[in-house]
Parts: C-alpha cells; sequence; structure tokens
C-alpha cells in the first residue's frame, strides 16, 4: 500500500502542477487551467488506477504460474528440487547432515516444500486476492489527493499568475513533505528523498511554464 500510495500520490502532485503551470503562461484565466487541470486528474487517476490494477494481476498470474511449475518439478523432478535446496541452504552455512532432516520433512510434506521454494527460490510471495482492486483504489485517490494540491488555488484565485506562485509553494511544500515521509518508510535517507522529490517536481514544471510561455 505505501508504495502504491508513493506512485499515486508523486505522480499526482508533479504532473497536474507542470501542466496547471505551462497553462498559466498561454490562457488569461483560471477557469481553462481548471477545467484542464480537472480533466487530467481525472484521467490520469483512471489511467494510474488501470495501471495499478493491470500489474497487480499481472503479478498474480505469474505466481500462480511458478506455483504450478513448482508443484509439478517437487512431484516429477524430486532430486532436481532436493539439490536445489541443498545449494540454497548451503548459502546459509547449514551442513549436508543438518540439510538431510530438512528434505525429510519436505518430502512428507510437499505443500510446506513448494512455499519454501516460491519463497527462497524465486522471492515471491503470494498476492493477496483483493490485491489488484486495492492497489487501484489506492492509486487512483492518492492521484487525485496530490493532484489537488496544485490545482485547488486556480479554483480559489481568478489571476493565472498570482494562482500560479500559490500554486508553486503549495506544490513544493507538498513534494517535499511527502518525499521526506517516502524516504521514510522505505528506508532510505528522509532529506535526500525530499529534495529530490521536490527538484523533479520543479523541473517538470518550470519546463512546462516555459514551453507554453514560448509557444503563446
Amino acid at each position: 500500500m505505501v508504495r502504491d500510495i508513493v506512485i499515486g500520490m508523486a505522480d499526482g502532485l508533479t504532473v497536474p502542477f507542470a501542466l496547471a503551470a505551462g497553462l498559466s503562461g498561454a490562457v488569461d484565466g483560471t477557469r481553462i487551467v481548471v477545467v484542464a487541470g480537472l480533466a487530467e486528474i481525472a484521467a490520469g487517476a483512471i489511467a494510474m488506477g488501470l495501471g495499478g490494477y493491470l500489474a497487480a494481476k499481472n503479478d498474480a498470474e505469474h505466481y500462480a504460474s511458478e506455483l504450478h511449475r513448482e508443484e509439478r518439478e517437487v512431484m516429477e523432478r524430486t532430486a532436481d528440487e532436493e539439490q536445489e535446496v541443498r545449494e540454497i541452504l548451503k548459502t546459509y552455512g547449514l551442513k549436508p547432515d543438518q540439510v538431510d532432516p530438512i528434505l525429510t520433512h519436505f518430502k512428507a510434506n510437499p505443500k510446506v516444500w513448494v512455499d519454501w521454494m516460491m519463497r527462497f527460490e524465486l522471492n515471491l510471495d503470494e498476492p493477496h486476492p483483493s490485491r489488484a482492486i486495492t492497489s487501484a483504489i489506492t492509486i487512483a485517490v492518492s492521484y487525485i489527493v496530490g493532484g489537488m494540491v496544485p490545482l485547488t488555488p486556480y479554483i480559489l484565485v481568478p489571476t493565472p499568475a498570482v494562482a500560479l506562485q500559490y500554486s508553486a509553494i503549495a506544490t513544493m511544500v507538498a513534494l517535499f513533505a511527502f518525499g521526506y515521509m517516502k524516504g521514510t518508510f522505505t528506508g532510505t535517507q528522509p532529506w535526500r528523498s525530499a529534495f529530490r522529490t521536490t527538484l523533479i517536481g520543479g523541473v517538470a514544471a518550470a519546463a512546462a511554464f516555459g514551453i507554453a510561455k514560448a509557444i503563446g
């Protein structure tokens, strides 16, 4: 869920901000910015949510396929699977006489054996049955929440130039806070994550604003 929030919020803060900033350099009023921004947020939330759904479904299908293959190999290629177990446990420092009781237990419990191989050989965890739906909703909602941060000033302030200033401040603060929290949850350096996230969002908005200003 943390990963899905990061994906949705990061794009939600950056893309609508860049769009609104770009349009601010080409229009006289904020109505067009608001309409275009809301349309982009709706389209982006749907697209991102659908992408999250399909990604989660693909993960589930991949897990099911690998599970079926592993079940077949445990039954039909037992000797090969035993050797794989020995090689894996050897990396943990276990000696052959320590591995033999484990293999005896595995052969008496094929399901446990398969589950162990899925995790320690393939590094795959079984996806939750509702993972696809949860992922889609989480990403979409996060995108909407993030997207409303840069767009709200344009709803409240009628002048694009003034609204852009408030939008830039609100978005940069939100990007910094979001980057810091992301770094905290993911175990990376929070301050570095905050700076990097803010820099990427600022560069995207500045580029969009410059292109629209040059064209307009």
